[in-house]
């Protein structure tokens, strides 16, 4: 484990003195990280983005864009080779068919270079010409940044937080049944093994669908070609002797390879080359799934800014320290599902969850914000009556049916405490509110030439994240 900690080192040494001298000597390259939990919309927000830099006429508040420096927007072939190419076209094919539909979503990491022609600004604007900007997104699953937090964990460690909320949530029923019987000092059974891991698998696909976010580790709800390897043959066991050839020694040593063979090479290959950092949040959904959820997803947050790096890339912290993490946008997706009288209270409840984790990411040295906003508009408002009193709605095309219905969520509080304290004390409904969800279709889009696909706030999420670079 030293060693490899070590190696590891060693190659973000050589990785950041790489990049920093392609910078120095070459284009400016920006590596942004795209993830999120569970369905908050990271391949739509990507595949609008990019058409977005595309075709800049919806992009106000990115400057570049509005000063008119950015003279040419190009997809380009991405520098890893080895990475599955983020598939654009038909993402963006899938928004704009008839009818159109939401594309896949993210279940594996994917990367995808879009490069600008960017002119110069200031007082040198006369002297120098257009210089390129290589903007490198790389989608990964939240789930797998989850399991950075493993890293720091034993295996029993990590059995006896699992088996302590499973004790409270009635997903866990069927697991817990499976278990019971099992003696984790006994000898070895593949069976049972296979078993228990197909089990405590259900239970994690049971917990995501019922909106919690702890559901390490990731790989177990996408396993991609690890699916039946003995690396994802495991599950928590209750503490016990671990004599040789037994259970829960031999569950102990597939949780260190998962650890070492999975967790390690994606924060390496990947993670720890991201610069700028996007983490897509469905709040809606949390708060719709009450109290709890909201107090897994705040505790959730919390666990994803502790495997970020964050802090300054100043000139030497590159070469020695490889790369850190800028800048952090914690984004509450879907802000169409909302008037826009109530986005103010959104960003509001957004900023108190990722309060602990914002403030820990200042002190190290990033700059971090918290955003309503919407990829891609599905809706538009309304105003209507009800019960003698105007009524602030929005209006789209369902996905389950197709119908088209006009829509109120419920209020969200002014004070973000009314959500965040219920949550924290363990409450198990909302006292004072009922707060819904609709899952609405994309709208068919009809786009003018020069503009990008509709959106809320994507344009200021973009010059925070990179817009100092442009």
């Amino acid at each position: 484990m030293v060693l490899t900690t070590i190696a590891d080192g060693v190659l973000d040494v050589a990785q950041g003195i790489y990049d920093t001298g392609a910078d120095l000597f070459g284009d400016t390259t920006i590596r942004l990280g795209v993830t999120g939990l569970a369905r908050s919309g990271k391949t739509v927000f990507i595949t609008s983005l990019v058409a977005n830099l595309l075709d800049q006429g919806r992009m106000p508040h990115l400057l570049a864009a509005s000063e008119g420096r950015i003279a040419a927007a190009y997809l380009q072939p991405q520098p890893d080779d080895t990475v599955p190419r983020f598939d654009y076209e038909a993402h963006m094919g899938a928004l704009t068919g008839n009818p159109p539909s939401w594309p896949d979503s993210t279940r594996a990491v994917s990367e995808l270079r879009v490069s600008l022609r960017v002119k110069p600004n200031g007082l040198l604007a006369g002297l120098q010409g257009p210089r390129t900007v290589h903007l490198d997104i790389i989608d990964y699953p939240g789930e797998w940044l989850l399991d950075l937090g493993l890293l720091d964990q034993s295996y029993d460690e990590w059995s006896a937080s699992v088996l302590s909320r499973l004790e409270k949530r009635d997903s866990a029923a069927d697991f817990r049944a499976v278990l019971a019987p099992v003696d984790g000092g006994g000898k070895l059974d593949e069976v049972q093994a296979k078993t228990l891991a197909a089990a405590f698998t259900e239970y994690l696909h049971a917990a995501r669908a019922a909106g919690y976010y702890d559901c390490t580790p990731g790989r177990f709800l996408l396993p991609g070609d690890l699916a039946g390897s003995p690396v994802l043959t495991f599950a928590p066991l209750p503490p016990g002797d671990a004599p040789r050839r037994s259970l829960r020694r031999e569950m102990a040593r597939r949780f260190e390879a998962y650890k070492s063979q999975v967790v390690r090479p994606f924060f390496r290959d990947h993670f720890a080359r991201i610069d700028r950092q996007v983490v897509l949040v469905d709040a809606l959904g949390a708060i719709h799934n009450g109290p709890a959820a909201v107090e897994d997803m705040r505790a959730a947050m919390s666990e994803i800014l502790a495997a970020f790096r964050p802090g300054r890339n100043a000139f030497l912290s590159q070469l020695f320290r490889g790369k850190r993490v800028e800048k952090i946008l914690f984004a509450a997706t879907k802000a169409d599902h909302l008037h826009h009288s109530q986005h103010a209270r959104l960003t509001a409840i957004m900023e108190a969850l990722t309060r602990d984790a914002r403030d820990r990411a200042r002190f190290a040295g990033a700059d971090t914000q918290a955003l309503a906003l919407a990829a891609l508009r599905a809706t538009t408002e309304e105003t209507v009556q009800h019960d003698g009193s105007p009524l602030d709605v929005v209006r789209g095309t369902l996905l389950e049916n197709g119908k088209q219905a006009a829509f109120y969520p419920g209020a969200l509080p002014d004070d973000p405490a009314h959500i965040l304290s219920p949550a924290a004390n363990g409450a198990q409904d909302w006292l004072d509110g009922d707060y819904k969800v609709m899952r609405f279709a994309p709208a068919p889009l009809t786009l003018r030439p020069g503009d990008g696909p509709p959106h809320i706030r994507l344009d200021r999420a973009a010059q925070f994240l990179f817009g100092d670079r442009l």
